[in-house]
């Protein structure tokens, strides 16, 4: 994540309230930070910080901004929030005369402020918090198994055309991203829509109570992250934590099409707004058709076309049509502007058709579970019925093929899951599988066996890792192939995908 937002100017003091910091400076001067002092913008990389930031000093798995705070000073912040004392990192990088930034800091130094918590990463959400509690803008909080960004993207797509909306930049949806979030919306946005992803109880509930939201949606519930859930109903449980921060009149959107997590919300005594196919559905998809790249269906009788592939996108058009209906849109508002000709088009790495020379490709490689996983084989499936149609006459057959990496974090059950996807991609009619990581490895000899077992011809190979997997494609990959990529992000796949793009530069 880039770490840098746009957020308005804000008290120096004030923060220090917020956050309940304890100022320190970095030399024995009197400090000259003051009421007046005011900074612009919130920084955690001390590559993108701009004059005017205060710099968050976070502490990750690869880097610990602590060592980064007088890079920061020296780019333009005016004050940093730290946990650890840095002022041995900041004399010495101050000091060196190589680097004139340095210097400058070095001769100005006193007119830094530097203040310390016993935690950045909750400092950070505090002020967060604040801010938009302070802000005039209203939230929608997006939560789910599956369908996240894809939801809010539409979302996104349909209410900016009739407000000024910010969304969530690319997966920022943890406790460092949700924070930046809010942060990096314009002083004059009306709207921020907002992601809430988890891989451990606990997690929404916590965010949630930062974001505040006056919407909140929870997408689906499937198995996924069950290393650290257990079970769908500790995540049924953890999804629908996003209510705890509801604002008093706020909204909760759930799946009617879910009866768990329908009954959950019963049990709980929470009033719902429904989408999804089910009868008592609010916000109810009829008469679907699909072409394979596009579908075709009514919202409570208005006529809807999306061009996004795939059964999921319309679980999550539908989400995003009970969203804008809450902020005063009509579904006939929302069904012309996901029209074709208003330009939705698919978010990279998710259901995104790309046609790379003769082949097509479906990248679905940001992220893999269980029911994602369902969802891009059925797309696979229906591309491969719909292109065997149209190629009848030239009798070109064109193969489908499944690059299948990881599912990640599914716990115990992450062999039986694996099993599973294997039988699953037998009944897809795949006849080119390629394996990529241990646990792909078990899907690959679940699909032999149920290929074996109905005399499915399945060519199958696995791979260490997707580098292996690059460096062999052009020994498996024929012209005219259709091609799903999906993985999760652990797989890294898309570089199998950018491996694909490269034959057709290099062929030019």
């Amino acid at each position: 994540m880039s770490g840098k937002t746009k957020m308005k100017r804000f008290s120096i003091t004030d923060l220090c309230r917020i956050i309940k910091a304890h100022p320190l400076w970095d030399t024995s001067h009197e400090p000259r930070v003051t009421s007046h002092t005011f900074f612009s913008g919130v920084s955690i990389d001390s590559r993108t910080t701009k004059t005017g930031d205060c710099f968050f000093a976070i502490r990750g798995g690869n880097f610990d901004g602590h060592d980064y705070v007088s890079d920061a000073f020296a780019a333009g912040a005016v004050c940093a929030v730290v946990s650890r004392d840095v002022s041995s990192c900041v004399a010495r990088n101050a000091s060196c005369k190589k680097n004139t930034q340095y210097t400058q800091y070095a001769q100005r130094k006193t007119q830094y402020g530097i203040l310390k918590v016993e935690d950045t990463i909750k400092a950070l959400g505090d002020f967060a918090r604040e801010y938009r509690r302070q802000a005039g803008f209203k939230v929608v909080a997006i939560t789910g198994s599956v369908g996240k960004t894809t939801t809010r993207h539409i979302a996104y797509h349909v209410l900016s055309r009739h407000f000024r909306v910010f969304q969530s930049p690319k997966n920022f949806n943890n406790n460092i991203g949700l924070p930046l979030t809010l942060l990096g919306a314009n002083p004059e946005d009306q709207l921020i829509i907002a992601e809430l992803g988890t891989n451990h109880p606990g997690e929404i509930a916590y965010l949630t109570r930062i974001v505040l939201p006056d919407i909140a949606v929870v997408t689906n519930v499937h198995p996924a992250h069950l290393e650290g859930f257990g079970d769908l109903q500790a995540i049924i449980r953890e999804k629908l934590s996003i209510s705890d921060g509801l604002k008093s009149d706020g909204i909760l959107i759930i799946n009617a099409d879910l009866d768990q997590l329908v009954a959950a919300c019963r049990a709980k005594g929470i009033r719902v707004v429904t989408f999804g196919k089910s009868d008592n559905a609010n916000y109810q998809a009829r008469s679907i058709t699909s072409d394979g790249l596009s579908s075709r269906f009514t919202i409570n009788g208005t006529d809807v076309y999306l061009p996004l592939v795939g059964q999921g996108n319309i679980e999550n058009a539908l989400a995003a049509c009970a969203i804008c209906a809450q902020l005063g849109l009509t579904v006939d508002d929302f069904a012309q502007a996901v029209s074709a000709e208003k330009g939705l088009t698919p978010v990279s790495m998710r259901a995104e058709l790309l046609q790379i020379g003769t082949l097509t490709v479906l990248n679905d490689c940001y992220n893999a579970n269980p029911a994602s996983m369902k969802n891009a084989l059925d797309i696979l499936a229906y591309l491969g019925s719909s292109q065997k149609r149209s190629t009848e006459r030239s009798r070109r057959r064109r193969r489908l093929v499944f690059i299948c990496g990881d599912m990640a974090e599914l716990g115990q059950q992450s062999e039986l899951l694996h099993t599973e996807l294997g039988e699953s991609i037998t009944k897809a009619g795949v006849q080119l599988l390629l394996a990529v990581g241990r646990f792909a490895g078990v899907t690959a000899q679940a699909a032999k066996r149920a290929a074996d077992s109905i005399r499915h011809k399945m060519q199958i190979k696995c791979f260490e890792d997707a580098l292996s997997a690059c460096n062999n494609l052009q020994k498996f990959i024929k012209d005219y192939d259709i091609i799903l990529v999906k993985g999760s992000r652990t797989a890294k796949l898309e570089v199998v995908v950018e491996k694909l793009k490269s034959w057709i530069v290099n062929s030019e």
